[in-house]
């Protein structure tokens, strides 16, 4: 059959934005790695500071973004603990137990909180701490644990998603073996369907991870600071890796400071790579095992 001439083209412009979004995304990582990369090394984390001071506290690092890297890690850290285990209880809650109203109210909840701008997320914790001043904490500040919760929001649906689509996933003949089995309801959540689970919860969980890193919309109202040295505590100030690059790219002075704008992006880009990957591949793992597919 003879194709027409509109659906040759509109075929070309399917084919041309397909291969836009590929290109633009390569061109935007080969310029950072490129410009990125030439400065990674010792001096990037540590600048002029000894790296087993810096490491160990006994010396503060002012040209470095070994703070920056640790505030980062304890942040996902907090966001992990704070979000992990409600995410994953609402996912498999409304996979497993919530009525089909249940599912729908919850659902729109969980969606609607996906689709929150993240710059919401950092003002809501930013007016809770005005508002903790004004009643029951007077001396109440922007901290390392007030941006984890406010992140842990923020995150909390993608472990929901994960949880739910791995549930759902699982073939009714497993579930069908364990009440053949005489397993109950809970013996079979705990026993069997989590287990099967695990990896498909896991690449969302890294995902999460990932999201926390990388926001800094959030933890700009929140309690980051610029040169604000390692954490000092849940109640302290902290730097990041996200805020360092915006801070630099903003404020630098010389190309020097710019070069350690690109390292820090660079840095974050191959840390976000690596996770993505790993997710990936955690999901395609439980796809192949589950529904037989690559």
């Amino acid at each position: 059959m003879k194709r027409s001439l509109p659906f040759l083209g509109f075929r070309f412009l399917a084919l041309l934005s397909s291969m836009l979004v590929p290109c633009v995304v390569l061109t935007l990582m080969g310029y950072l790695l490129w410009r990125g990369l030439p400065v990674m090394g010792k001096e990037l984390l540590f600048g002029r500071t000894p790296p087993l001071d810096a490491v160990f506290g006994r010396a503060p690092v002012w040209d470095g973004l070994w703070p920056a890297c640790v505030g980062t890690f304890w942040l996902v850290v907090l966001t992990m603990a704070l979000a992990l285990f409600p995410g994953v209880g609402c996912g498999v809650y409304l996979a497993e137990f919530a009525t089909p109203r249940q599912k729908r109210v919850l659902g729109s909840a969980v969606d609607m909180l996906a689709g929150m701008p993240s710059i919401v997320m950092g003002l809501f914790g930013f007016m809770l701490i005005l508002l903790m001043r004004r009643t029951v904490l007077p001396d109440a500040n922007t901290c390392l644990l007030l941006a984890a919760a406010c992140l842990a929001l923020l995150v909390l649906p993608v472990l929901a998603a994960s949880a739910r689509e791995a549930m759902e996933a699982v073939p009714a003949s497993l579930r069908l073996a364990a009440a053949a089995s005489g397993f109950s309801r809970s013996q079979a959540l705990f026993y069997l369907l989590l287990p099967a689970v695990a990896r498909g919860i896991l690449g969302g969980a890294v995902l999460a991870v990932g999201r926390a890193a990388e926001d800094t919309a959030v933890i700009l109202f929140t309690g980051v600071v610029a040169n604000a040295g390692l954490p000092s505590g849940l109640f302290g100030k902290f730097e990041a890796l996200s805020f360092d690059i915006y801070y630099i790219s903003s404020q630098y002075q010389d190309q020097a400071e710019l070069l350690r704008g690109f390292g820090a992006a660079a840095l974050l880009l191959m840390v976000s790579c690596l996770l993505l990957a790993t997710a990936r591949g955690l999901e395609r793992s439980f796809r192949r095992r589950w529904r037989g597919k690559a």
